[in-house]
């Protein structure tokens, strides 16, 4: 799945904003009680590379994906796993964009 939000501000801004505030991006998602553990994430110039365990009672799904910050955009490519046949994926975007815009306040 991928995400694109435009930005207007630096990069450096942006890639600090989300660096200090990841962890909102999935919390709550959709409505669900996800917990998450394992997480990994490294800075390779602008493209953060993630990886986290999403668990939700028994149910276990790993997330992985890039987050690159351009001059002018954050482009999320997410695999939700399992999660994507849980969360319908317009949704699923939707809730995505909204918090990759609220991480650029």
């Amino acid at each position: 799945m991928r995400v694109i939000v435009p930005h207007h501000q630096s990069k450096h801004e942006v890639m600090q904003s989300i660096d200090r505030s990841f962890d909102d991006l999935f919390r709550g998602i959709a409505g669900l009680p996800l917990q998450f553990a394992s997480q990994q994430r490294s800075w390779q110039g602008s493209v953060l590379t993630f990886s986290m365990l999403a668990k939700m009672g028994l149910m276990r799904a790993p997330i992985r994906g890039t987050l690159a910050v351009t001059d002018t955009d954050v482009i999320l490519d997410i695999d939700l796993g399992l999660l994507e046949r849980i969360l319908a994926p317009t949704k699923a975007k939707e809730v995505l964009a909204s918090r990759v815009r609220g991480l650029l306040r």
